[in-house]
């Protein structure tokens, strides 16, 4: 028959379960599986702590409810973390974050929409010429980005 492994957690350890703890010493966490220390991270680097802590659940060392209890973090948190090391693996934690790409209104386009609405086009021609959303250049006008030349109207 096999030997059953004791749990030996050193002094000041938090028990997450009957076999994975974490202790906290100074600026690093260190997690403690059985008697031995697996993983070590800064408290700041929450990239890596999104990792270990998906890695954990998904090897079925630790239960999503007692890494909420443990660390105090929503159980969405966990959900999240643990759908992307199954899509994108350890990697996906350290990408780049994806930005917005460049503004539809740049400064040319901006130029170039200001003289089509002084020369008396209206908002849907002006969008319509420069392949743009009439909203996008209604919102423009609004934030005083773009002037709206007023047509002069006869009396009748």
């Amino acid at each position: 028959m096999p030997q059953l492994q004791l749990p030996f957690f050193p002094h000041g350890a938090t028990e997450i379960n009957v076999n994975l703890a974490i202790l906290r010493e100074g600026d690093s966490v260190t997690y403690i599986y059985g008697h031995m220390p697996i993983f070590t991270h800064d408290v700041r680097d929450t990239r890596t702590f999104r990792m270990i802590i998906s890695q954990l659940y998904l090897n079925g060392s630790v239960r999503q409810t007692e890494i909420c209890q443990a660390f105090g973090v929503k159980p969405i948190f966990v959900k999240r973390s643990v759908k992307l090391h199954r899509e994108k693996g350890t990697g996906g934690f350290y990408e780049e974050r994806r930005k917005r790409g460049a503004a539809v209104l740049t400064p040319p386009v901006l130029e170039k929409a200001q003289q089509l609405l002084n020369d008396g086009l209206d908002l849907s021609e002006v969008a319509e010429k420069l392949g743009l959303q009439k909203d996008t250049l209604r919102k423009a006008v609004k934030a005083g980005r773009l002037h709206a030349v007023l047509k002069k109207r006869g009396i009748s």
